[in-house]
C-alpha cells in the first residue's frame, strides 16, 4: 500500500504466479498469441493494400481496423510478456499513462470503426445505386479521419479523468493498466471518470442500435433478393462484421460496468482478455473465412492455390 499519493513513480501489474517455471509458460502463451494476431492482421493489410481489386470502402474500412487492432494488442501484450520474462512486475507511472491513453484511443476507434462499416453495408446493399457517390474515396477518407480525430478525444479525456485523482496504492490485478482496476486504487472515488466511462457506455450502447437497425434493414433487403448467390454474398460480409461488434461490444462493457474485485481474480482476467486479445485474434480468420474476395487475395499473396488455403 502506498500511504501518500506522492510516491507512486510506478504499478505493480499482476504476476501470474511466483513460480518461474509458470511465468515461462505465461510468457510463451502471450508470445503465440501476439504472433498470431501480428500475422493474421498484418496478411488482412497487406492482401488488401497489394490487390487493387480489393481498393474499395469496405475492405478500406476492414485494412484500418486491422491496424487497430495491431495497435491494441502492441500497447498491453509486449509488456505483460517482457515482465513475466524478466521476473518483474513493474511499468512506470508514465508508461501507465501510456497504455491508458493508447489503449483507449485504439478501443475507442475499433467501436466507431465498426460503425461506418455497418454504414458502409447499408448503402451496397440498402441504395447500390448511390453507393460509388455517397461512399467515394474522398469521404472514407474523411470518415477514417474522423474516427481517429474522435478515438484520441475520447482518450484523452479518459485519460485526464483517471490520472486526476490521487492513488492509494500501485498494485493493479490486472496484465496491463486497465482504467477499472485503476479506479479501485484511487484515494477517493474518482466521479470524473466514472462519469466519462457512463458517457463512453451510452456512445457504444447508441452505436451497437445503430448496428442493429441497420442490419434489420440490410437483412429485410437481402431476404427480398432473386438470387441465392446474392443472398449468400450478402450475408458472408453482414455476418461477421456483426458477431465481431456483439463480441467486443458485450464482453467490454461487461469489464466495465461490473464492479472489479480488489484481488486478483481469473473472472476479471478471463474478461479482459475476451475483449482485448480474443477479438483481435479472431477479426481475420472471421472476415476471411467467408469472404471469398480475401480468401483470392491472401493466396495471391501467399502464392498458394485458393483451394489450399
Amino acid at each position: 500500500m502506498i500511504a501518500n499519493e506522492s510516491c507512486v513513480s510506478e504499478f505493480l501489474l499482476l504476476e501470474f504466479s511466483a513460480v518461474r517455471e509458470l511465468q515461462i509458460l505465461h510468457f510463451s502463451l502471450f508470445l503465440v498469441l501476439y504472433m498470431v494476431i501480428v500475422f493474421g492482421n498484418l496478411l488482412i493489410i497487406s492482401a488488401i493494400a497489394f490487390d487493387h481489386r480489393l481498393h474499395t470502402p469496405m475492405y478500406f474500412f476492414l485494412m484500418n481496423l486491422a491496424i487497430q487492432d495491431l495497435g491494441a494488442v502492441s500497447v498491453t501484450i509486449p509488456k505483460s510478456m517482457a515482465n513475466s520474462l524478466m521476473n518483474i512486475r513493474h511499468i512506470s507511472y508514465a508508461g501507465c499513462i501510456s497504455q491508458v491513453l493508447l489503449f483507449f484511443f485504439f478501443v475507442s476507434s475499433d467501436v466507431a470503426l465498426l460503425t461506418l462499416m455497418a454504414y458502409d453495408r447499408y448503402v451496397a446493399i440498402c441504395n447500390p445505386l448511390q453507393y460509388e457517390m455517397v461512399m467515394n474515396r474522398a469521404v472514407c477518407k474523411q470518415m477514417v479521419a474522423g474516427v481517429w480525430v474522435a478515438g484520441i478525444l475520447n482518450a484523452v479525456m479518459h485519460t485526464s479523468a483517471t490520472f486526476a485523482t490521487p492513488f492509494c496504492s500501485n498494485i493493479v490485478n490486472q496484465f496491463f493498466c486497465e482504467i477499472p482496476q485503476l479506479l479501485t486504487l484511487a484515494c477517493s472515488n474518482n466521479l470524473m471518470e466514472i462519469g466519462a466511462l457512463v458517457v463512453s457506455i451510452i456512445l457504444v450502447s447508441g452505436c451497437f442500435v445503430f448496428i442493429v437497425v441497420t442490419y434489420v434493414h440490410i437483412f429485410t433487403v437481402v431476404v427480398k433478393l432473386p438470387s441465392i448467390q446474392g443472398r449468400k454474398k450478402a450475408f458472408s460480409t453482414c455476418i461477421p462484421h456483426l458477431v465481431v461488434f456483439s463480441l467486443f461490444c458485450f464482453t467490454g462493457c461487461f469489464a466495465y460496468l461490473r464492479p472489479p474485485s480488489k484481488i486478483p481474480s481469473n473472472g476479471d482476467f478471463a474478461i479482459t482478455v475476451m475483449y482485448t486479445i480474443v477479438p483481435p485474434m479472431f477479426n481475420p480468420i472471421i472476415y476471411s473465412m467467408r469472404n471469398k474476395e480475401i480468401k483470392n487475395a491472401v493466396s495471391k499473396l501467399l502464392g498458394v492455390k485458393h483451394s489450399s488455403i
